[in-house]
């Protein structure tokens, strides 16, 4: 009892601390959930080289503190997150260097995970040397893990702060630690409640903590807050305040963004009556919309926090320039004369939504919603977060709720010069998801990339000026001038035929091209010859060679297995690679539906682990009844085989899963792969000596899967990787 207890508190704090720091690292690396993916996998090196290095802790003392430190380390591994930028040499609010950027994620995952790969290499061995076994040590530490995921997600539900979170990882373990430890060993007793009590300490002044931290990287900090689709933080300085959500820009208060798209994107109808926004500026929208005659809008934003700070952002805007008037003018985007700005209702005809834009625009299309102009003012398509509202599925969408003669307005970060490659396939990419649905579609080159979209021809430059005229738009913005610009030089032309000429897929759900795409311009940062690289060129070299080494190394890593002593633990790692595959197929395809993977990481995460307690748990009993681990090992090979291609065939089929559906897919997963692990462990003819080199070969497995995942997804796209995982589970099954 007492050892599943450790056990327990192992995995516990394990997938607690692992949430909080992929959090973490999700607000300093911009919210893209390929990067997270990549953590996952370096989490996993971490915990398995801490299974694998060094001698097993033998005392009950050495483990209950490999249990404190654990703990202890997810907080300061948080405080380390926060830190990394300015700690090495990055510039506020610039990209550190893809090295440093992967030195960030291990300095700050790698310790707390060594640390817990030990423990629990340490009591699992003490458990089968008591007379448990191996399946019976891993059930358990994913029972403990299980309850930590549905803990976190609470958690997060009832707006805890990831810095709460992570100083209840430390009091958690503490006071296992001290339990475990008396009435026999009071040093270490004494020493897990100092721990508790100086957690509990921080915990009481957390919201100053989680203030000065995040002031490192936001040195003009107004205000933060932990939501449950990433965090949001407002920064004031010199009468300009800003918006971020994972430190990407989403408002200012001070630019002319805003006020240029609204004004461009409403004339293109003639009558813009009835509007949708997707955006969290709802004030700033309005009050230029207002001016074209709108008499209806609509806002739908999924982050109530967010778009409260906004609304405070422009209430302070406002008041500061009332304060001082001299200084106000001019007022960017029609903030000064927003009621929301004023810190007034919003008026009848202006509503806001808390919603995911998808379902809101899903249900407007069963009510036979009318709008004349939908306007996308959403962050580039860099993430599953944002890429969803981007894709082919969702522009049909839009085209079902727009009246005839609507138009869809969105844009695109781009060059006003210089287009790189890379630039204009991701254009291209979007243009064609439009165009599957919109037979009239307009690219228009400015600071950004302007598109606009309808079943109607869309005006060129005289009408657009004498709309402006007749409705009596006095924007130094968007002057005359700037409009017969926009439409008459030389870029636009050139833009629509290199977007014409490109050769690439419509950006989809099932496929997310605009991943690869938004990696290269990312990467081309550091190293310009990348800007030109296309990943998804269907004739590259590069990629087939890729593909016949791949095919070399499983072939010969099976002959190597067919021979080896290793073989138990080379189709228990093969059999981890596929699960996790197939693990991050589905976490991003619920991301790609539903958009809140941040809010249900740890829920999500949860649900796998309960697939592994079962897993684990239910095989000594298969085992017995099969006379044999043989056939386990193949029927839990061919079932993940099977689970795989049936998300395969349901992705590639435009079903994406919901909460439900992604959770029983987590779960037969983790069954399954705990299964392998498992009858492997039973099958071992010292399981003692064996499970740190099962439990490491597992991890491996793991890490190499969700970094296949990183190269998989953009590539092959999701059906195309969860197909990959069911080859990578058959071919181990042939090794079996």
């Amino acid at each position: 009892m007492r050892r599943a207890a450790l056990l327990a508190a192992t995995g516990f704090v394990a997938l607690l601390g692992q949430v909080v720091l992929l959090r973490e690292l999700s607000a300093a690396l911009y919210g893209n959930e390929l990067v997270l993916v990549l953590a996952l996998g370096i989490w996993m090196l971490g915990t398995g080289a801490g299974a694998l290095v060094g001698r097993a802790a033998r005392s009950d003392r050495a483990l209950e503190m490999l249990l404190l430190a654990g703990g202890v380390l997810v907080p300061v591994a948080a405080v380390w997150c926060r830190a990394a930028r300015p700690a090495l040499g990055a510039v506020p609010g610039a990209f550190l260097a893809p090295a440093a950027q992967l030195a960030a994620i291990v300095l700050t995952l790698v310790p707390a995970a060594f640390v817990l790969g030990k423990l629990f290499q340490s009591a699992a061995r003490r458990m089968i040397e008591e007379g448990g076994t191996l399946a019976r040590a891993y059930a358990a530490e994913s029972a403990g893990a299980l309850v930590a995921g549905a803990g976190v997600t609470l958690a997060a539900a009832a707006d805890v702060s990831n810095v709460q979170a992570a100083l209840s990882c430390t009091m958690s373990s503490a006071a296992v630690a001290a339990v475990l430890a008396l009435p026999g060993d009071r040093r270490a007793a004494t020493a897990a409640a100092l721990a508790f009590a100086a957690a509990a300490a921080l915990l009481a002044v957390s919201p100053a903590l989680d203030r000065r931290t995040t002031g490192w990287t936001h040195r003009d900090l107004a205000a933060a807050r932990d939501t449950p689709y990433g965090r949001a933080v407002m920064t004031s300085r010199a009468g300009q305040i800003a918006v971020f959500q994972d430190d990407v820009l989403d408002f200012e208060t001070q630019g002319t963004a805003t006020e240029e798209f609204a004004h461009l994107a409403a004339l293109q109808h003639p009558s813009p009556e009835r509007v949708l926004v997707r955006g969290a500026a709802a004030p700033a929208w309005a009050a230029a919309l207002r001016a074209h005659g709108a008499e209806r809008i609509e806002t739908v934003e999924i982050d109530r926090a967010l778009h409260d700070l906004v609304a405070r952002a422009l209430a302070d805007a406002h008041a500061a320039a009332a304060a001082e008037p001299a200084a106000a003018a001019p007022e960017p985007a029609g903030t000064a004369k927003s009621a929301a700005a004023a810190g007034t209702p919003i008026a009848a005809s202006e509503t806001v939504t808390f919603d995911d834009p998808r379902r809101f625009v899903r249900r407007a299309s069963a009510e036979r919603a009318g709008y004349d102009l939908v306007v996308l003012a959403t962050p580039e398509p860099a993430s599953g977060r944002t890429n969803r509202l981007y894709t082919r599925e969702f522009f049909a969408e839009c085209a079902a709720i727009l009246r005839g003669g609507g138009v869809l307005a969105l844009r695109l970060p781009s060059a006003e010069n210089y287009w790189t490659p890379s630039l204009v396939r991701r254009a291209a990419a979007v243009e064609r998801a439009l165009r599957a649905s919109f037979p009239r579609i307009e690219t228009l080159p400015a600071a950004s990339l302007y598109l606009f979209a309808s079943d109607a021809e869309l005006p060129e430059a005289a009408a657009l000026v004498a709309r402006r005229a007749e409705r009596g738009i006095d924007s130094p913005v968007v002057s005359e001038p700037l409009v017969r610009y926009l439409y008459g030089n030389d870029r636009r032309a050139s833009l629509a035929e290199a977007i014409a000429d490109a050769k690439v897929p419509a950006n989809a759900d099932g496929r997310p091209v605009c991943y690869p795409y938004s990696l290269m311009i990312w990467l081309s940062k550091f190293h310009p010859a990348l800007a030109g690289v296309d990943p998804l060129g269907a004739s590259s070299g590069a990629a087939r060679a890729v593909a016949l080494l791949a095919a070399v190394a499983l072939t010969a890593t099976g002959l190597v297995a067919r021979r080896s002593r290793a073989r138990a633990a080379i189709v228990v790692a093969f059999a981890a690679a596929a699960g996790m595959l197939l693990d991050a197929v589905l976490l991003l395809g619920y991301q790609s539906h539903r958009g809140v993977l941040y809010q249900h990481l740890g829920l999500l995460l949860a649900v796998f682990m309960l697939g592994l307690a079962c897993g684990a748990a239910a095989v000594p009993s298969l085992a017995r009844r099969a006379r044999g681990t043989r056939v386990v090992l193949l029927a839990a090979l061919a079932a993940l085989a099977a689970i795989s291609a049936l998300v395969a065939a349901s992705f590639g089929a435009g079903a994406l899963p919901g909460l439900a559906t992604a959770a029983a897919g987590l779960v037969a997963a983790g069954a399954f792969v705990a299964a392998v692990f498992a009858a492997a462990g039973l099958g071992a003819r010292d399981a003692a000596s064996s499970a740190g080199r099962l439990y490491a070969a597992d991890l491996a497995g793991g890490a190499a899967g969700s970094i296949a995942a990183l190269v998989a997804i953009p590539l092959l796209g999701l059906a195309g990787a969860a197909l990959a995982a069911a080859v990578l589970a058959l071919v181990a099954a042939a090794w079996t």
